[in-house]
């Protein structure tokens, strides 16, 4: 047992040894896995956690820079579950890694996951939090949209 002297300080939340401070945050979809990974790297999704980009090829080793400041570079894709990447607003001196994963969940529905390690700071781990949460609840209006769309072209379906 280690005595009061060795007792080691308590991290703030969010802030690891090897990772620095970090951030996770995820949502439920109304939609199926392949729809979340059609909205997440199509031009409309991206301007959600990216930016602007224009198109981006999705493919280890694609670098991208945005319109907004964000850069980074690709470093895992595996379509319909994760993207792995270097991220990196204008303002901060080193880049963070950003996973995107995507999961299944109950009854047709997927969750998407986003989450954000080596932040430098507690400040930036608290910008970041709102930011994947706005990101996430944008994204879901989207889904919303799509999963009504989907709904008005089954009910136009001939058997």
């Amino acid at each position: 047992m280690k005595s009061s002297g060795e007792r080691q300080a308590v991290k703030p939340v969010g802030q690891t040894t090897s990772a620095g401070f970090q951030i996770g945050v995820r949502r439920t979809f109304p939609i199926s896995g392949q729809e979340a990974w059609t909205l997440l790297v199509s031009p409309e999704g991206m301007m959600h956690w990216i930016g602007e980009v224009g198109s981006l090829e999705m493919k280890p080793g694609e670098s991208f820079a945005s319109v907004e400041g964000i850069t980074g570079e690709l470093r895992v894709v595996k379509p319909m579950e994760q993207l792995r990447m270097r991220w990196q607003r204008k303002d901060w001196k080193h880049p963070s890694t950003l996973q995107i994963r995507i999961l299944p969940a109950s009854q047709g529905q997927t969750t998407i996951s986003f989450h954000q390690e080596k932040l430098e700071d507690m400040h930036a781990r608290e910008v970041m939090k709102d930011h994947w949460e706005q990101a996430l609840n944008s994204l879901k209006e989207m889904a919303g949209e799509i999963k009504r769309g989907s709904g008005k072209e089954n009910n136009n379906e001939q058997i």
